[in-house]
């Protein structure tokens, strides 16, 4: 039944508490790429440990997701999102303050944990708060730009903490803002818990992750060292799991994820829509950063405030296109707006060293693109799923936007590299460790250019037209996302005409 009542001031004050751990989670997965030479000098990691730092938050937020969704639903969204956001802040108090790499390490997996009740927990219920389908949009809109700029604002913000604090800093950015959440929440959050839901299978838990976990570290692996068994090892493995996983909720009273939910068509289509969306930004952001600072010379600071303009361009598509959806078709407006960012794409496609503007541009463009289907999207993912399942669907929408960032850098960092390998060369008689350095990736070029074989201009251009190539296939892949738009969610009628249908 659809119901008219509009949010008041209780409910938009109550999105603004959301926001916090919203922003919060963004700059958790970003904040370390600035203070990670600081944790190296003081904590001396070895190299794996290194990436485990960097990984083990975003690894384990996108193995739990599934989980803290459905446990929402049982327990109450707005206590998970309580006991997520306490256990956060005490966690994030035990990362600052840790005296090795391995409890680091710990910390930020147990930081994945408690990022993994507050991303579902958030966003159900802004579903729960928000019952006019255009005010809801609009506040997904406005949940999936918080995300985003926090991720804009971790190097930034990383950066300027180290400079004025030590790298601990960072981390207890968590503190005052889970203060204000909890001091807030009873007043301004509504509670929802579906009754009789049934237990918790744990049988499910450990299959979902099965599922996950391998297929994010494949991905992962595959974009530090390329494709190979091991990760084909593992993408099989969790494609088996992922098997037996939906075999068991199928036969489940209360299962852990209502599988039954892919039979709607919006749900579906809007869930490959985002995933595929995912996969071009995530790859392209990964290069263009290190396009601006390897290729450019960029100090990481300048280059982050580069990437301000994409940020602003995903805060106007992700604001605009639910104002825009309520008298249009919202697949009409996601394939119009993917269709600026195969524009963007196309740009990045055809950039070259010294263009720095160009390929800012280019991106602000794909950002735009992620702005509309991140919040129209998400908003059909979540309205699609009865209320009782709010929180599964909103955990099922953060997974493959997950998922499509890992893959991500994983295809488009893998096609990149093969390019660039395939192209770079050194005279003959270089050192054979040299040459491997300088034609196994920008960085190991740059890490050797003191010796005279080394042409870093060569190696920057060459990078680039990796870049160029990356960019290309997000661009084909986009379109395709962007015909899918056009023939799967043209049913989806306007937010506006949504509102104003008579209940069934």
């Amino acid at each position: 039944m659809v119901q008219k009542t509009g949010a008041g001031v209780r409910e938009w004050a109550g999105l603004a508490l959301l926001a916090l751990p919203t922003v919060l989670l963004g700059l958790d997965v970003t904040v370390l790429y600035l203070v990670l030479p600081s944790i190296a000098a003081d904590l001396n990691p070895s190299g794996t440990q290194t990436l485990w730092i960097m990984d083990a938050y975003g690894f384990l937020i996108a193995g739990f997701l599934i989980t803290m969704g459905t446990l929402g639903d049982r327990i109450g969204r707005r206590r998970l999102l309580m006991i997520g956001m306490a256990a956060f802040a005490a966690v994030s108090v035990l990362a600052a303050f840790a005296p090795s790499a391995e409890l680091l390490i710990a910390a930020r997996a147990l930081l994945g944990v408690a990022g993994a009740t507050l991303m579902p927990s958030t966003l159900s219920l802004i579903s729960a708060m928000f019952t006019d389908v255009r005010q809801r949009a609009l506040a997904i809109g406005v949940w999936a730009t918080m995300f985003a700029l926090g991720m804009a604002a971790g190097p930034v913000v990383g950066g300027a903490l180290v400079g004025a604090l030590w790298w601990g800093a960072a981390f207890l950015l968590a503190v005052p803002v889970a203060a204000v959440v909890l001091a807030g929440a009873r007043a301004l959050l509504p509670e929802h818990a579906v009754p009789h839901a049934g237990r918790l299978d744990l049988a499910s838990v450990g299959l979902s992750l099965l599922a996950v976990l391998p297929v994010i570290y494949a991905m992962k692996h595959a974009a530090a060292h390329g494709p190979g068994p091991r990760a084909a090892v593992l993408l099989a493995a969790g494609a088996g799991a992922g098997a037996l996983f939906v075999r068991r909720q199928r036969r489940l009273p209360s299962p852990l994820l209502d599988v039954g939910l892919f039979a709607d068509r919006a749900f579906s289509a809007a869930l490959a829509v985002l995933l595929i969306g995912l996969v071009g930004v995530g790859g392209t952001m990964y290069l263009v950063t290190q396009y601006l600072q390897l290729v450019e010379g960029l100090p990481a600071a300048e280059a982050g405030l580069l990437m301000g303009s994409p940020a602003l361009a995903m805060l106007a598509a992700a604001i605009g296109a639910p104002v825009l959806a309520r008298w249009l078709r919202p697949g009409l407006v996601m394939a119009v707006t993917l269709g600026l960012s195969m524009i963007g794409y196309a740009l990045l496609g055809t950039a070259g060293t010294g263009e720095a503007p160009c390929v800012v541009a280019g991106f602000a463009l794909a950002y735009l693109g992620l702005g509309a289907i991140a919040a129209l999207g998400t908003d059909m993912v979540v309205g699609a799923a009865p209320a009782s399942k709010s929180g599964s669907a909103a955990a099922m929408s953060e997974t493959v936007q997950e998922l499509g960032l890992a893959a991500g850098v994983a295809l488009l960092g893998s096609l990149t590299t093969a390019v660039y390998s395939a192209r770079m060369a050194v005279p003959p008689g270089t050192p054979p460790a040299v040459a491997e350095q300088a034609t196994g990736s920008l960085s190991g070029a740059l890490s050797v250019a003191g010796h005279a074989q080394v042409d870093v201009a060569r190696a920057q251009e060459t990078f680039t037209a990796g870049l160029n190539a990356a960019s290309l296939v997000a661009g084909a892949a986009v379109l395709a996302a962007a015909v899918l738009c056009v023939a799967a969610l043209r049913h989806v009628r306007p937010l506006g005409e949504q509102a104003d249908a008579p209940p069934p």
